[in-house]
C-alpha cells in the first residue's frame, strides 16, 4: 500500500471517501493490483487494500470514511494534451459535411444551402469535415459551386484537417484577393491550370476569414479563430468541455492560444465554470509578447495555466500542406510548405528555449520533422537544458533515423492515432508506400522515445478509447490495415499514452496522469476492464462517470444514479 503522509488540506472539512471499483487501473507499478483508493477533499490519500485506506483514513481524522461501491474500472482521467476546445466548440454550430452525411460535392451544395435559407441575412455559412478524397468527384469543391450556396455573403467549407478549405467569389472579392493577389507566406491561394483562382486556400491564407478586427496570426498558423460574440464563444467553450468530460478527459492542453482562446478561459474560471483543467500554449506570433510579459516557465493553478508555445513547421497531411518538396505521389504539382524558413525558425526555437520555455511544433513530413529537431538541437547546444520536454505536435513520418534523434535529444512526439483511424488510406494515397508508416508508434516505444495520444479535436472527436484501439491495432475505419506489426503498441501502453504520458507531455506528471497518493483525484469509471476488453471492441466501452478534483463531474445519463 501506499499512503500520502503530507497532504495539503485544501479545507478542515475535507471529506474521505473509499472508491471500490471492480478493477483499478492505476497505471502506477507501484499501486498496480490495488483494490480500493481513498479520496481525501481533492487528492488522492491512499491507495491498496480496503484494510489500508480504511486505516489511512483514521489517521486523517476519519474514523468512518464513506465507503463507494462503483460498478465497472477506475483508471486515471484521460488527458489530451493536444486539442482545440473553442475551435470544437464553435464548429458544432457549423454544418456538419463530413462523409457521414455527404459523399459528393451536389450533397455539400444542399447542405450548406439549407442552411443559408435559416441563417439571417449577412451572417456567414459555415460548413466543416469534408474530405476530397472521400467525395464521389475524388477533387475540392469550387468557389463557383459554393456561389450556389449564396452570392451576398461569405460561404466557407473547412477541409476535414482545419487547415483550410474552400471559400466562395464573395469572400474573396470582399477581402481584395485576385489571381494577381501573391500567396502569403505559409499559405496558399489555390489556381487552376489557367491561373484562375478555384476558391480553396490553405493555412496562412486564412487570415482572410478573421476580417478586419479579428486575430490575426500571419504565418504563424492556420486561422481558425473566427470570431463571435463573446457570449456566444463562452456556450461554445462550455460545451465543449462537456464533451471532453463525457468521454473520460480530465485535462486538456490547448494547443493553439491566441488572445481569443485566452479571453475567453479566463472569463469561464473567473465565472466557476471550468471543471476541466487546461493548459494554454500560446501561438508563436505572440512570443515576444509573452516574453516582455515575464512569461519564463510554465505557471498557473489548478484549472487554467500557462505551458509553453506552439509553433508550426509545415502544414497537414489531410489537406495535402504537409511540405513535400518533391511533391505528392497522388498530385506531383502540390509540394506543400513550411511556414517559416528554417534559419528564421531555429531563432524562434532559440529564443523560447533560451528563456526556459517549452515549445510544441507542428510537423508531419520527414524534412519538417528535420527543421525541428536541428533547431532543438542547435538551441540545446547553445544553452544545454535538461529534460526542455520540446514537443513535435503529430509528428507522423519521421525516419528511424530521426526518431533516434527524439530520443538523444529528449523530444516528445504527441501523437493522433484517430488521424491514422479516419483517413490512414488517404496518406498512403498521397505520398505512396512511405505513408504506411504513418503515426509509428512500435517505433517509438522501441527506440526509447515516449508515446503520447491525444485528439486534435475538432480534426477528431476527443474519445480516448477510440484512439487506444487504434493505437493497439492500427485498423482504420474503412477496416484497412496499413504497416507492420513493429508499428503498434499493446493496450497497457496505450492506456499508459494517454493518461501518465500525457501529463508528462504538459509538465504535469507529478500530480496528474496516474492514481497515485499525492495527486490530484482525477478519474474517469469506465463499464469495462481495456485491459481485458477485446482490442477491436475498445472504442465501445461506455465511459460511467468522471471526476475532477474528487468530484463527478460527468455522469452517463443512461446509468442509474449511485
Amino acid at each position: 500500500m501506499r499512503t500520502l503522509h503530507h497532504l495539503e488540506r485544501s479545507a478542515l472539512d475535507a471529506t474521505a471517501t473509499i472508491l471500490l471499483p471492480d478493477t483499478v487501473v492505476t497505471v502506477d507499478e507501484t499501486t498496480e493490483g490495488a483494490e480500493a483508493v481513498l479520496v481525501f477533499g481533492t487528492e488522492i490519500a491512499a491507495v491498496g487494500s480496503v484494510a489500508d485506506c480504511r486505516q489511512a483514513a483514521v489517521k486523517l481524522g476519519h474514523p468512518a470514511p464513506e465507503e463507494r461501491r462503483l460498478p465497472g474500472a477506475l483508471l486515471p482521467g484521460f488527458i489530451d494534451p493536444h486539442a482545440h476546445p473553442l475551435m470544437y466548440g464553435q464548429m458544432m454550430t457549423w454544418v456538419d459535411c463530413g462523409p457521414g452525411r455527404a459523399s459528393s460535392i451536389p450533397e455539400i451544395v444542399a447542405l450548406l444551402s439549407e442552411a443559408a435559407a435559416r441563417t439571417p441575412d449577412g451572417r456567414p455559412v459555415r460548413g466543416y469535415g469534408y474530405e476530397h478524397r472521400n467525395l464521389a468527384e475524388k477533387r475540392h469543391p469550387r468557389k463557383e459551386e459554393l456561389d450556389a450556396v449564396a452570392a451576398d455573403r461569405e460561404v466557407y467549407l473547412m477541409n476535414a484537417s482545419g487547415h483550410g478549405g474552400v471559400v466562395n467569389s464573395y469572400t474573396l472579392a470582399r477581402n481584395g484577393v485576385t489571381r494577381d493577389t501573391p500567396d502569403p507566406d505559409g499559405g496558399v491561394f489555390f489556381r487552376d491550370e489557367h491561373g484562375e483562382l478555384t476558391g480553396e486556400l490553405s493555412d496562412a491564407a486564412c487570415n482572410i476569414l478573421t476580417g478586419v478586427s479579428g486575430v490575426k496570426v500571419g504565418h504563424h498558423g492556420p486561422n481558425f479563430h473566427l470570431a463571435d460574440e463573446p457570449e456566444e464563444h463562452l456556450r461554445q467553450l462550455a460545451v465543449a468541455q462537456e464533451k471532453f468530460l463525457a468521454a473520460g478527459v480530465t485535462s486538456i492542453g490547448d494547443a493553439q492560444v491566441t488572445r481569443r482562446e485566452f479571453d475567453m478561459y479566463l472569463r469561464l474560471a473567473e465565472a466557476g465554470q471550468l471543471t476541466t483543467r487546461v493548459h494554454l500554449y500560446l501561438l508563436s506570433h505572440l512570443l515576444d509578447q509573452a516574453l516582455e510579459m515575464g512569461l519564463h516557465g510554465a505557471f498557473g493553478n489548478a484549472h487554467l495555466s500557462f505551458a509553453g508555445i506552439k509553433f508550426y513547421a509545415d502544414g497537414t497531411l489531410g489537406g495535402w500542406t504537409a511540405y513535400f518538396p518533391d511533391g505528392y505521389v497522388g498530385d506531383p504539382c502540390r509540394t506543400g510548405q513550411l511556414y517559416h524558413d528554417p534559419a528564421d525558425y531555429a531563432e524562434l526555437i532559440a529564443k523560447a528555449h533560451a528563456a526556459g520555455l517549452q515549445t510544441a511544433t507542428h510537423a508531419q513530413s520527414p524534412d519538417a520533422i528535420a527543421m525541428v529537431l536541428d533547431a532543438i538541437e542547435a538551441a540545446q547546444r547553445e544553452n544545454p537544458r535538461p529534460d526542455a520536454r520540446h514537443r513535435i505536435e503529430h509528428c507522423g513520418l519521421p525516419t528511424p533515423e530521426q526518431i533516434a534523434r527524439m530520443a538523444a535529444l529528449g523530444v516528445h512526439p504527441v501523437n493522433q492515432p484517430q488521424h491514422y483511424y479516419n483517413w490512414g488510406e488517404g496518406v498512403t494515397d498521397a505520398i505512396g508506400t512511405p505513408g504506411e508508416r504513418f503515426n509509428p508508434l512500435g517505433e517509438f516505444q522501441a527506440a526509447g522515445v515516449p508515446v503520447t495520444l491525444s485528439s486534435d479535436a475538432p480534426v477528431a472527436e476527443p474519445n480516448p478509447l477510440e484512439a487506444i484501439q487504434t493505437a493497439v491495432t492500427r485498423v482504420t475505419r474503412r477496416g484497412h490495415r496499413l504497416g507492420g506489426d513493429e508499428l503498434l503498441i499493446d493496450v497497457r501502453s496505450a492506456v499508459a499514452a494517454h493518461t501518465l504520458a500525457g501529463a508528462r507531455a504538459l509538465g504535469r506528471e507529478h500530480e496528474l496522469g496516474s492514481i497515485t497518493p499525492g495527486k490530484r483525484a482525477d478519474f474517469v469509471l469506465l463499464a469495462a476492464d481495456p485491459l481485458t476488453t477485446e482490442s477491436g471492441r475498445l472504442a465501445d466501452i461506455p465511459v460511467l462517470e468522471t471526476w475532477v478534483g474528487g468530484e463527478v463531474q460527468h455522469r452517463d445519463a443512461r446509468r442509474e444514479t449511485a
